[in-house]
């Protein structure tokens, strides 16, 4: 699959704010500074499309971005930035649960990691809660360019290993580089597949 037309559709801060055509949706979330806004830049090749920013928790809305005119890229708000103060956090944490929690048409959530880190305890919580409520989701391990791939690859495995100790198997995994376009192909045939299927 390939993505030729990208075009913003809207924000909003709860489900019923959502674009009025209803198509499937893909939704991209992590903590904040993963490199979110970079890596839907990357994937839809334009690199204006989602606002990227130095500053942590830029992303306060549910942003949606009609692909090929046939369905949704999802910009979630970051997670897990602890500078927020306590009120802000939690309307952010509302506005993501409600999206994920009742938008009838996100078919996957992909959330992003940081392959040159451990996997923080926000990141491992927000992943349990996903698994306790049935949510469908992918792994992506962004800014693989970031140092060598001998170090990603063990630091990849390392985070893989933790989340076996609390799941059976993993979903999927790919690793990206917003600079690269490492995965880029990957992810967008991934959603090509799953979007085949239904």
């Amino acid at each position: 699959m390939k993505i030729t037309k990208a075009v913003f559709s809207g924000s909003s801060t709860r489900v019923e704010q959502k674009p009025a055509l209803r198509l499937p949706e893909f939704a991209f979330i992590g903590r904040s500074n993963v490199g979110k806004s970079s890596l839907i830049n990357r994937l839809t090749g334009n690199s204006r499309l989602a606002k990227t920013s130095q500053t942590p928790g830029k992303t306060q809305l549910v942003n949606h971005f009609l692909i090929n005119d046939k369905w949704y890229l999802v910009d979630l708000p970051g997670y897990g930035y602890a500078r927020l103060p306590d009120k802000e956090r939690a309307k952010l944490r509302h506005i993501i649960w409600d999206y994920i929690n009742r938008s009838e048409e996100m078919v996957l959530l992909f959330v992003l990691l940081d392959s040159r880190h451990d996997m923080q305890e926000v990141d491992l919580r927000f992943i349990a809660e996903l698994g306790e409520k049935g949510i469908p989701f992918a792994l992506v391990f962004t800014k693989a360019d970031k140092q060598g791939p001998v170090a990603t690859a063990a630091q990849i495995e390392k985070n893989r290993q933790r989340l076996l100790q609390d799941w059976e198997e993993l979903p999927p995994v790919f690793v990206s580089s917003s600079q690269t376009g490492q995965g880029k192909d990957e992810i967008i045939n991934y959603i090509g597949t799953v979007l085949a299927s239904l």
